[in-house]
């Protein structure tokens, strides 16, 4: 008897729906490598339901008082709060990361939600009396209607969190197409919403894959698009739905360094590097995955950062294990894959991850923190963005040789300079063109109501997550000039140029 395998559908006018597509993709417990489950993927039709429901829903949403779409997302932040070890239990069991890891995750998304409550003050205008002679000017922004979110696997709740809160108290409709690897948590974000009040069809779930992706960035009533993800694809987000007239904010990928200097705690620099390096498998586009040792510290660091690791365990995310597997086998065999190409292009394997003997099932997506060291720029190692629990060592003789590392790097997502010399972090903070920057903190990833985002091929588009960008993105303003002329007083016909007087 073949047993039942559950169908993850979509969520449209606050409930679970099936949409109508024939086609389907296997969902992973990545620490047993057993399929848990399916994954519906929804066709252009499906799309199309689901964006009529939230044109209408948003509309009703965006007219509806700021007093009560605040009261929804104080609601939302309470019940967000009281389920998060259900929501983190979801992500560990489709993603892989411990279950401490996934609590993390939900922390950093509630903390979006909590600087979303505080949509009063951000969308207050502004007001200029008596700019001229009886002529007022004032500003207020309105939402833009129906906005998609379309977020990555590696962080399938706090991600969403990063756009969906703000877009929905700026009186917006949202659709989120989550990653098809671990699709559970954005329908658990549908109930969390549901319970906190939110009316129907003002947040929708569209899972899928590009077929899906598509039709939100072609369709007419989508007005804008939130998108993570690699580099690759963030481009042809941007650049497809900006053809189509949509305002788009798409962070790509990384290649974060982290510089050492000579007079830095080398002890904390280990922890750091082990910390930032191995979290999540190395699944962070604020992972360091490289770790510049400038001269003469290099041979030390790379002793103590390969004892630390010695002292991780790898396996299942729900029994205490240090690091979880990779999220599927495909992307498993893809990181490791680096570690020949590593060998080959003369790098030093100090600390191999396919020896790991990890505490799980033997089909589990497994692959043990690795450690590179020698590498150089050219070196695939280096190059690339991995995406996995792969760190490199690379030698620079001088702080400049390690800032031109950084700055020759065509991503500019996050970097961070360990040291104890206040002027050099200084400067490096004013010299390094990558828009996170940490200071002793391996991943600068900052707090909500500051906005998230890089340079150069991290970020295409002009506003980045959350904080007063993610206000300005979901919104559009409006400036008025109003004048209420005493009847008596009208000065009749003038066609020079407006003066303000």
């Amino acid at each position: 008897m073949t047993e039942q395998i559950d169908v993850v559908g979509h969520w449209r006018d606050g409930a679970r729906w099936e949409g109508s597509a024939d086609r389907f993709g296997d969902v992973y417990d990545p620490a047993t490598g057993a399929v848990a489950r399916r994954v519906a993927f929804a066709n252009g039709d499906d799309v199309d339901t689901v964006v009529a429901g939230a044109v209408v829903a948003g509309r009703a949403w965006g007219e509806t008082s700021l007093t009560r779409r605040t009261s929804v997302m104080f609601a939302f932040r309470e019940v967000l709060s009281r389920r998060r070890e259900e929501l983190a239990a979801v992500i560990t069991a489709e993603h892989g990361k411990v279950l401490d890891d996934a609590l993390g995750e939900v922390q950093r998304g509630l903390e979006v939600a909590e600087f979303a409550c505080g949509a009063p003050h951000l969308l207050k205008g502004g007001f200029s009396d008596g700019v001229s002679g009886g002529v007022d000017v004032y500003s207020f922004r309105q939402p833009v209607g129906v906005v998609a979110v379309i977020s990555p696997f590696n962080f399938p709740a706090m991600v969403p969190l990063w756009f969906v809160p703000i877009a929905i108290a700026c009186g917006n409709a949202v659709i989120l197409k989550p990653s098809e690897k671990d699709p559970s948590a954005s329908l658990l974000l549908g109930e969390i919403w549901a319970e906190a009040g939110l009316p129907p069809g003002v947040f929708n779930v569209v899972q899928g894959d590009k077929v899906a992706v598509d039709a939100l960035l072609t369709h007419d009533d989508v007005g804008a698009v939130s998108f993570v993800g690699s580099t690759p694809i963030a481009r042809y987000v941007y650049e497809t739905g900006t053809a189509h007239g949509k305002r788009v904010q798409a962070l790509g990928g990384a290649k974060n360094h982290m510089v050492v200097l000579p007079d830095a705690d080398l002890e904390g620099a280990a922890d750091a590097a082990v910390s930032a390096g191995f979290g999540s498998a190395g699944e962070r586009c604020m992972a360091i995955s490289v770790v510049v040792a400038v001269d003469p510290v290099g041979d030390e660091l790379v002793e103590a950062i390969a004892s630390r690791m010695g002292g991780l365990t790898t396996g299942d995310g729900r029994e205490g294990a240090d690091m979880g597997p990779l999220v599927t086998g495909a992307h498993r065999d893809k990181v490791t894959s680096y570690l020949d190409a590593g060998v080959r292009d003369g790098a030093r394997l100090v600390v191999d991850g396919r020896d790991v003997e990890p505490k799980g099932a033997a089909g589990g997506f497994w692959l043990g923190p690795t450690l590179f060291d020698d590498v150089r720029p050219g070196m695939s190692v280096y190059d690339d963005e991995i995406f996995g629990p792969v760190l490199s060592v690379v030698r620079a003789e001088t702080y400049d040789d390690a800032v031109a590392l950084v700055n020759d790097s065509p991503y500019g997502n996050g970097t961070a300079i360990f040291t104890t010399d206040g002027g050099a972090a200084r400067r490096f903070q004013r010299e390094v063109t990558v828009g996170m920057i940490g200071v002793n903190v391996p991943i600068p990833v900052p707090m909500a109501y500051y906005s998230f985002g890089g340079w150069k091929a991290s970020l295409f588009g002009d506003t980045r997550a959350h904080g007063t960008e993610g206000i300005s993105f979901f919104t559009r303003q409006k400036v008025v000039t109003s004048r209420w002329p005493d009847p008596a007083e009208r000065g009749g016909v003038d066609l020079g140029f407006p003066r303000h007087s």
